[in-house]
């Protein structure tokens, strides 16, 4: 499959790697690597969109310091039954120190992911690459390129990736339709 992938395609994965470090590649570092090249059609469309890298790398790391912490809407229906969820987490912080419920880093692992027995890849980063090249067949186009990655991520729309793009007020089905409309009028 990488065989189609554009310079530019390519140089998203290596950076998206980069991202991850040595934790599997999810769909959030595909984002933030797309982000990385200012002059790719995908990162053009998302600055249209709104999205700035330095904003999604906030909403990003906000939902990975989250983890098993509940959200908004889970606060509010807590607040209903007379649970003051700010407090809990004030006297959980008074007790084990700030931050005692945010989730630790990763373990770094002595070896690289192969050792592990995962590839490089978490599932939804590989399943939006694998929408990429569906995307880019569906187009009838020889080669996949940015905007083919970012419509893999905004189909796979499960991921980090997409949350952070529905936090940051991006309607995902009109960015997907802004990309198709920018493809169709560069062909």
């Amino acid at each position: 499959m990488f065989e189609r992938f554009t310079d530019r395609a390519r140089e998203v994965v290596r950076q998206a790697r980069r991202e991850a470090d040595r934790e599997p590649v999810g769909t959030h570092h595909l984002l933030l690597a797309l982000l990385a090249d200012r002059d790719a059609l995908a990162t053009r469309l998302l600055a249209d969109a709104g999205v700035t890298g330095d904003d999604l790398r906030i909403r990003i790391s906000r939902r990975l310091d989250q983890g098993a912490v509940p959200g908004e809407d889970d606060a509010d229906a807590l607040r209903q039954i007379g649970i003051d969820l700010a407090a809990i987490e004030a006297r959980i912080e008074e007790s084990f120190g700030p931050g005692a419920l945010r989730r630790p880093p990763p373990p770094r692992r002595d070896g690289w992911w192969r050792r592990s027995g995962r590839g490089p890849f978490a599932p939804g980063s590989r399943k939006a690459l694998e929408l990429a090249l569906r995307e880019a067949l569906r187009l009838r186009h020889r080669h996949i390129g940015t905007e083919h990655v970012l419509l893999g991520l905004l189909h796979e729309g499960d991921g980090l990736a997409a949350r952070a793009l529905h936090d940051a007020g991006v309607d995902l089905t009109d960015l997907r339709r802004r990309v198709e409309t920018a493809l169709r009028a560069a062909a």
